[in-house]
């Protein structure tokens, strides 16, 4: 089943069928879904905006200019954060919206980041964190038991903060969890490293689709469950041009990487939701590689997901199906061996201590 922004999405000539309520409603769904900028440019691009009421483009102008702030900061950040880990010999490795944009990708057109992710080999990990600090970033309040979690249990160090420019920097060692199912072996990501300007990479093409699908159908929160998604959409239409081999390398690679379970799911609900074109057998070679769980628990749970956290679009039993996809990502992440002491200890925090919890 359908749902307005998709259709715009796909389709942004249908806007001018739009009434002023519906185009309402538009626009909820894409600030909710943080793709109101994407829209705007989608909008944009098969010239409707010039048919709009000025009530509505000024939403639409205001989400481009904070896109192109966006732009304008990130390539001033990575500058800095290029100065700093060149200090210790390492290269800055961007991940996600931070790649998507400075690469100056389709994938990031009208994309919002919240923060800068990156990635460097964990054996220089501390070096690169204390490299970072030298040069004006610093760790935010967290307790002991957080440092601890982040430290021992995590891919990432506690985020950090430019005590001038108040952007968060996220700096991790691997694309998922060492308590993880997948023994992702992070040192394969720096070997297929494309350099976007000089001294800064971003991963693979087909590195940055299955980072992209792992991060996805990992994660514990689906605010941005849609934005992912159409992410994945613009990759899987733009990088096969880039790269004559882009399929028939896929998913070998996540099969390396031990990842195919997520490319399934990527593949799969990125089709379904965004009807993005895909070779014939390659979701077939993505299953066979995997033991992705299929229809209908998944179908269940995803299309709700995949939806905007809107009344006109949310379908029964959305409440549930995110619970269940919570509990689902911590699953994945980590035993249960691990996994109950560490909510336990969550929820305790949550009750009787102030700090924000991992």
């Amino acid at each position: 089943m359908s749902f307005l922004l998709q259709q715009v999405l796909l389709q942004p000539q249908r806007t001018f069928d739009l009434d002023n309520d519906q185009l309402s409603i538009l626009l909820s769904q894409g600030r909710g879904s943080r793709l109101l900028g994407s829209l705007a440019l989608e909008i944009q691009g098969a010239s409707v905006d010039t048919q709009l009421p000025p009530a509505v483009d000024r939403h639409l102008q205001s989400a481009l200019l904070t896109h192109e702030k966006q732009k304008r900061d990130l390539d001033y950040d990575c500058e800095k954060i290029k100065i700093a880990l060149a200090s210790i010999g390492e290269k800055l490795v961007l991940l996600k919206g931070a790649a998507y944009l400075l690469a100056e990708l389709p994938v990031g057109r009208g994309r919002f980041i919240t923060d800068i992710d990156i990635i460097v080999p964990h054996q220089n990990i501390d070096e690169a964190e204390r490299a970072l600090i030298e040069f004006g970033w610093e760790q935010g309040p967290i307790n002991a038991y957080n440092d601890h979690y982040y430290r021992k249990w995590g891919h990432e160090i506690p985020p950090l903060t430019h005590r001038k420019r108040e952007i968060t920097l996220d700096v991790h060692h691997n694309i998922l969890p060492p308590t993880a199912g997948p023994k992702v072996d992070a040192s394969l990501l720096f070997e297929k490293l494309i350099e976007i300007k000089p001294g800064i990479f971003t991963l693979s093409l087909q590195d940055m689709v299955i980072h992209s699908a792992t991060h996805l159908f990992h994660e514990s929160e689906f605010h941005h469950g849609l934005r992912d998604l159409w992410d994945l959409d613009r990759m899987l239409r733009d990088f096969p041009t880039r790269d004559s081999r882009f399929w028939e390398q896929l998913v070998a690679r996540a099969s390396e990487l031990q990842l195919t379970g997520s490319l399934f799911h990527g593949l799969n609900y990125a089709q379904q939701v965004f009807d993005t074109p895909l070779p014939g057998d390659i979701l077939h070679e993505a299953a066979n590689r995997s033991r992705a769980l299929r229809k209908p628990l998944m179908d269940f749970l995803f299309l709700r997901a995949f939806r905007p956290d809107h009344p006109q679009s949310k379908l029964p039993h959305t409440a549930l199906a995110l619970n269940l996809l919570y509990l689902r990502s911590h699953y994945l992440r980590m035993p249960l061996y691990l996994l109950l002491p560490h909510l336990c200890r969550k929820a305790w925090m949550n009750r009787f201590e102030k700090e924000d919890v991992t």
